[in-house]
């Protein structure tokens, strides 16, 4: 009796652990609340008509960190950072519309450019009643971020940039096709950009230039393969490629903005990343005086293989710098 007494008590254990009402030795429920109180929680919120999916952690108290994601993914890519700064900080993850879990309206009715993309995060941020913010910008999320800030000064308390552009420096071999597309809209020009979508095209996105591939989960690509095989999202994709064109002359206004408001800014870029290559990393230090600049030995995505890196420089450099605010 003895055994199976030992067998069942051993059981119970287990599930009380996994239920949350046995922590760090203790079968005290308060320590359950307190364990789970930063766990993500996944919301839906209508802007301009829309479903817009985020992610959302941590005290609203906290220092807030608004997450923009990249191509050709969503919120999905920060996962494991939100989990790992919710402790100290309120984070948002927004999908924008065609990305994730987010509504994705049809071309005909919806006008897929980034100063639209920017619009919706701008309603967005206005809805959650988030007000004052740091902005974590990647890829896409720069373009869409930099407007954010030259519109709202005051409410960007940091800039956090991992491989997003806003220098000609910074458009290198990659962007030779779409540069193509630009120049001339035609369904031939199209289908060579068809390969950036392609489940080939994305999982190159992510291993291309990280030291390890053992260590990129398949996961990435497969869940943003969702979105991006729905009826309707190619269209989506490649109304942005086209329309990034228009990006570059904001350029010179971001710039501007950089060096009148001086944000404090954390780099963390991917320097193996083909996309962004390291040559659009270097110019912000022209314009941006307080800075820390991180270049690290991964690809495009570098939260993949530098995820816990990544987390304790932005703690360490908002712990500093919205303090000394």
């Amino acid at each position: 009796m003895r055994r199976y007494d030992t067998i069942i008590g051993a059981l119970v254990i287990t599930w009380l652990i996994f239920t949350g009402f046995a922590v760090a030795g203790t079968d005290d429920p308060s320590a359950a609340t307190e364990s789970n109180r930063y766990q993500t929680h996944y919301r839906t919120i209508t802007v301009q008509n829309m479903e817009i999916f985020y992610r959302e952690a941590g005290s609203r108290s906290a220092p807030t960190i608004v997450l923009l994601h990249g191509f050709p993914t969503s919120s999905h890519m920060f996962r494991n950072l939100i989990p790992a700064l919710a402790d100290q900080f309120h984070l948002v993850a927004p999908d924008y519309p065609g990305f994730g879990n987010s509504a994705m309206p049809d071309v005909k009715v919806f006008d897929y450019t980034f100063d639209q993309l920017a619009d919706v995060m701008e309603d967005f941020l206005e809805k959650i009643d988030v007000r004052q913010y740091s902005l974590y910008v990647m890829d896409y999320g720069a373009p869409i971020g930099f407007r954010l800030a030259v519109r709202n000064p005051d409410r960007v308390e940091s800039l956090i940039i991992q491989n997003g552009n806003a220098y000609v420096e910074g458009l290198r071999e990659f962007w030779d096709p779409i540069r193509k597309y630009w120049k001339d809209r035609t369904p031939e020009n199209a289908k060579t950009l068809a390969g950036f979508i392609s489940p080939e095209g994305v999982e190159w996105q992510y291993t291309n230039g990280v030291r390890n591939k053992a260590a990129i989960s398949p996961d990435n690509w497969n869940v943003d393969l969702r979105h991006l095989t729905k009826e309707g999202n190619p269209a989506i994709q490649l109304a942005l490629f086209y329309d990034y064109q228009n990006n570059i002359p904001h350029y010179p206004a971001w710039q501007a903005y950089f060096r009148k408001y001086q944000p404090p800014t954390l780099i963390v870029w991917g320097k193996n990343d083909y996309i962004f290559p390291a040559e659009g990393a270097h110019p912000y230090k022209q314009d941006l005086n307080n800075i820390e600049f991180h270049l690290l030995e991964t690809g495009h995505f570098a939260l993949e293989e530098d995820g816990v890196l990544i987390a304790d420089l932005i703690r360490k450099f908002l712990s500093v710098k919205l303090a000394s605010k």
